[in-house]
């Protein structure tokens, strides 16, 4: 039995909602970095689709706001998504440099750093492998 591509997609979906909840406050991955973690390597697109899709209570459970395009950028949303996306970011304390995230300070690195280890989804990526 083969699944569907809706099955596929919303099994996808969950797996990168369940990697973002792993990001601690303070810290951002970009789209790139959640897609490789998941093993989709070329897969940053189909992680924003993902995130762009979560609405209602899903939405409050999900901290979205951690991630961030290539080199630190805050990618287009609809509305005052960019605003809030900042706020949240500022309010966790991330440092931005002009417009964009201090990734040497906030991103995966930096967190490898002050662990002593690896991030949350490279210790689950070495597990299942």
């Amino acid at each position: 039995m083969t699944a569907s591509r809706e099955e596929t997609r919303d099994g996808f979906f969950a797996r990168v909602y369940a990697l973002v909840r792993e990001i601690p406050p303070g810290c951002v991955w970009t789209y790139g970095e959640v897609a490789r973690a998941l093993g989709v390597a070329r897969g940053a697109r189909a992680v924003g689709w993902a995130l762009r899709g979560l609405s209602g209570r899903r939405a409050v459970r999900v901290p979205w706001h951690r991630v961030v395009g290539q080199g630190g950028r805050i990618s287009l949303r609809d509305g005052s998504g960019v605003a809030e996306q900042r706020a949240r970011l500022l309010a966790e304390g991330v440092r931005f440099d002009a417009e964009r995230v201090d990734l040497h300070h906030h991103g995966v690195g930096a967190q490898s750093r002050l662990r002593g280890g690896g991030s949350p989804a490279r210790s689950r990526a070495r597990r299942t492998r």
